[in-house]
């Protein structure tokens, strides 16, 4: 029994050994025929049938990694080398086929669908994009809250069914190595679709010299289309960007975020040139607000820039953001002083013949009103410099300087007026324009009533002096001085010098003089302005009230003894009731040649 035992157990190994040879030979047949398979999808070609092509690559990939375990078979060195020269060529033309299928659906962003993807209040209007997109409109519209985040549509870059196409390929390419040669190819094609799309739009690259030559007007013009276009870019044609990376290169972090940085750098240049040449450029006091309105859109898109442009390689695009959110209200802060310093020192030589209000003075409160136009925006730009909270007394101080600066000027300005009375009348009226101006502002709850009192006291001292200046001379012909009169018409004796009665000649000589000197006044201060009609009206009635009493006093005492002789009305010109009529006319305006009423 024993060899016949040892017989069959060496037949049932025999029978086990060819089996698993079977089976060996069946698994690299199988191997061998998959190869085959995969290597007549590569050879037809990605264009017919992508999936196939993608899975062909997938199943080499298997086969390399089955020959390469086994290396004991004879023929497997030789299935390695043309296999992975197949992978490779199968992987240039995936490069050609992901290049292709990129640039068939990059396409420059035509302005209309950007604007589509804009919140109703932000749409450019038929007539005039440039009209909508003012700085001054921004501010408004930043003021009213109408600038919801959420309000933004996505804007589609590339077809959603070709999307999925693109990570499949990239997948590939990373797979074999290839990250390189796919950052290159999405930069190249996405990069020139991200640059064309902003010049459509509108958006030029501009140097701080080209910025220089402007005038002003178009300067202007264009810093309010740019705070649309950095806005529309940002929220709209960047964001669309980056989930086009994000689709395409999902699972690869670091390479999606270099392609979207390397893909919006030449981008974000071109478009920050223009803020950074107007920042770096000569400050003006007009360049302010524009100012102003540029750092409010860009502080305003901060937490936009801080997630759309996120990761290391971003990292650059932020902080260059950053860095010019940083020049503009340096700038801004530095254009304060500067306008304090040319509102001070200024010497525009506007002829200002009839005491109004100066141009410079309603130039200057105008300034100023702006400003409080822009409190919250000017508190988060002394932020950027001052760690006291204090923003709010910051803007106080500044007004109070620019004030004070104006007052200072308007004194200098005051001495070219050779008469004192029309000089006192022109610091009257525009200091009074700066308090009322004050007053109905919002200026007056951060100034304070203690300014407002100070300058009010300022408004009428000059209205005092204005008095003393223009009516004591005439005042004194009124006057008793110089005269002696005794019982005159049944009268009571007014004792005066020698102790004799007033002679008839002096009256009429004082009444005389009166007429002239109040003729000549009347002549010259009809023509001399009081703009505000309060101001005018009570100016008027302080003069009537010492001038009237006055005259009226005059004529009772002395106007019997003119009466009693010839002429009398020669000589006693006026009723009180004419000068008060006459007093009516003055600081009106009026030209020299203007008919009296």
């Amino acid at each position: 029994m024993r060899p016949t035992q040892i017989r069959t157990h060496a037949i049932r190994k025999a029978h086990e050994n060819i089996d698993k040879t079977l089976k060996t030979a069946e698994v690299i047949l199988t191997q061998f025929d998959a190869y085959r398979q995969a290597e007549a999808k590569i050879l037809k070609g990605p264009h017919e049938d992508l999936k196939s092509y993608l899975e062909a690559i997938d199943q080499l990939r298997h086969n390399i990694q089955f020959f390469s375990g086994n290396k004991g078979f004879k023929s497997s060195d030789g299935v390695l080398n043309n296999a992975n020269s197949l992978l490779a060529k199968a992987i240039s033309k995936l490069e050609d086929e992901f290049k292709q299928l990129l640039a068939l659906h990059s396409k420059p962003v035509e302005p209309d669908r950007l604007f589509e993807c804009l919140p109703e209040s932000l749409r450019p209007s038929s007539e005039s994009t440039e009209n909508h997109s003012s700085g001054k409109n921004h501010h408004h519209e930043h003021q009213n809250g109408t600038l919801e985040t959420g309000g933004f549509k996505h804007l589609t870059l590339i077809p959603p069914r070709t999307l999925p196409l693109l990570h499949d390929l990239a997948l590939q390419m990373v797979q074999a190595g290839n990250q390189q040669q796919l950052l290159r190819i999405y930069r190249d094609t996405r990069s020139s679709v991200m640059d064309a799309s902003l010049r459509k739009l509108g958006v030029e690259k501009l140097s701080k010299e080209d910025v220089q030559k402007m005038q002003w007007e178009v300067l202007e013009a264009k810093i309010g289309r740019w705070i649309h276009f950095i806005r529309i870019a940002v929220k709209v044609l960047f964001v669309g960007e980056r989930r086009v990376c994000d689709q395409i290169f999902e699972g690869f972090d670091t390479l999606r975020d270099q392609c979207f940085a390397e893909c919006i750098a030449s981008s974000v240049s071109m478009l920050l040139s223009f803020g950074d040449a107007i920042a770096r450029s000569k400050t003006s006091p007009e360049k302010l607000f524009v100012l102003l309105d540029m750092y409010e859109i860009m502080r305003e898109l901060l937490s936009e820039i801080e997630v759309v442009f996120g990761g290391k390689a971003c990292n650059e695009i932020r902080e260059s953001t950053f860095g010019l959110t940083k020049r503009l209200a340096q700038t801004a802060q530095e254009t304060f002083g500067d306008f304090e310093e040319a509102v001070e020192k200024d010497a525009t030589k506007t002829a200002v013949l009839d005491g109004t209000v100066h141009p410079l003075t309603s130039y200057v409160i105008n300034y100023v009103k702006f400003l409080f136009d822009y409190q919250s925006t000017l508190k988060q730009l002394f932020q950027e410099f001052e760690s006291s909270g204090e923003t709010s007394s910051q803007l106080a101080t500044i007004t109070m300087r620019i004030m004070q600066a104006l007052q200072t000027n308007l004194d200098g300005k005051s001495k070219q007026f050779r008469d004192p009375a029309l000089m006192h009348l022109f610091l009257m009226n525009n200091i009074h324009y700066m308090v009322r101006s004050v007053r109905r502002s919002e200026a007056k709850d951060l100034l304070g009533d203690d300014w407002v009192q100070r300058y009010r006291r300022v408004v009428q001292q000059h209205a005092n002096q204005y008095k003393r200046n223009a009516w004591s001379k005439i005042l004194q012909c009124l006057s008793t001085q110089g005269l002696t009169s005794s019982s005159v018409g049944g009268g009571s004796a007014v004792s005066g010098e020698g102790g004799s009665g007033a002679s008839r000649g002096l009256i009429i000589d004082r009444f005389k003089t009166f007429n002239i000197q109040f003729e000549e006044l009347h002549q010259k201060q009809s023509q001399w302005t009081v703009p505000d009609s309060e101001l005018q009206e009570s100016l008027r009635l302080a003069v009537a009230e010492i001038l009237l009493p006055a005259y009226r006093s005059f004529i009772k005492r002395f106007g019997p003894l003119v009466e009693s002789g010839k002429n009398p009305q020669k000589y006693i010109r006026y009723t009180a009731e004419d000068l008060e009529r006459m007093l009516g006319e003055f600081f009106e305006g009026k030209t020299s040649n203007e008919p009296r009423r």
